[in-house]
């Protein structure tokens, strides 16, 4: 075994403890998903109010924040299996408290850059935050009409890793590049989506034309997106 493949295997071992002790506590998965917004909010506030005298040491602080949030974005829907309490609600709510924490980060980078009179990065931060929610709701729009969507590289993982280099790196002024290639890749992804959308539904027929009784089973994917969505904890 490798040294990676060894390392991996740890990681495993000790999330699979921590999910098991999270367990027995009978804890609802709800509430990891929410406590993970929480200590997001704790990291966004170290960004808003870090200074140019003390950016570094504050960005550091809220990348190790965003990594121990991270812990409950992958636990909750493990807890929720081993509890036996995955609900299509559940995978819903997840959804909605990523967004709300993907908004927080940036909110407060954005406070960040307000507050040291940077306003090319307020109007850049603004941007990369309207772009992630539009990767993340383009995907799940598609999905209601196609059933799958997941073209695109830059959905949510792939942003949290860049945020939290670029915190992690602030010292050296990386969170500016970090966005700059949020911003790219994001709209590449969400123009991809609308693309690959397209092609998918050119060949349905107008939504006027569709028959009130067949109008139903439209909703049907959506539904069964969900349901998959949950099991396979894909992030958008």
């Amino acid at each position: 075994m490798t040294w990676t493949g060894g390392f991996g295997a740890a990681c495993g071992w000790l999330l699979d403890k921590i999910v098991h002790g999270l367990a027995l506590t009978r804890i609802s998965p709800n509430v990891l998903t929410f406590l993970g917004l929480v200590i997001n909010i704790v990291a966004a506030f170290f960004f808003g109010h870090a200074s140019s005298v003390n950016a570094g040491r504050y960005f550091f602080y809220g990348g190790l924040v965003i990594i121990g949030a991270g812990l409950f974005d992958m636990v909750d829907g493990r807890v929720a299996r081993r509890t036996n309490q995955v609900t299509v609600f559940g995978a819903f709510f997840d959804s909605v408290i990523d967004r709300y924490s993907d908004v927080v980060l940036f909110f407060g980078i954005l406070v960040y850059y307000a507050r040291s009179n940077h306003l090319r990065y307020v109007v850049l931060t603004a941007f990369v935050m309207v772009t992630s929610l539009m990767v993340s709701y383009t995907r799940a729009r598609a999905e209601a009409l196609i059933g799958s969507c997941k073209v695109g590289f830059m959905e949510r993982p792939e942003r949290i890793v860049l945020i939290i280099l670029g915190a992690l790196f602030q010292w050296a002024g990386v969170m500016a590049p970090v966005l700059w290639v949020l911003a790219v890749l994001s709209t590449i992804t969400v123009v991809h989506r609308i693309q690959y959308t397209y092609w998918n539904t050119k060949h349905l027929a107008p939504v006027s034309e569709v028959p009130t009784a067949q109008a139903a089973p439209v909703l049907e994917p959506a539904r069964e997106a969900v349901l998959a969505r949950e099991k396979a904890e894909l992030p958008g």
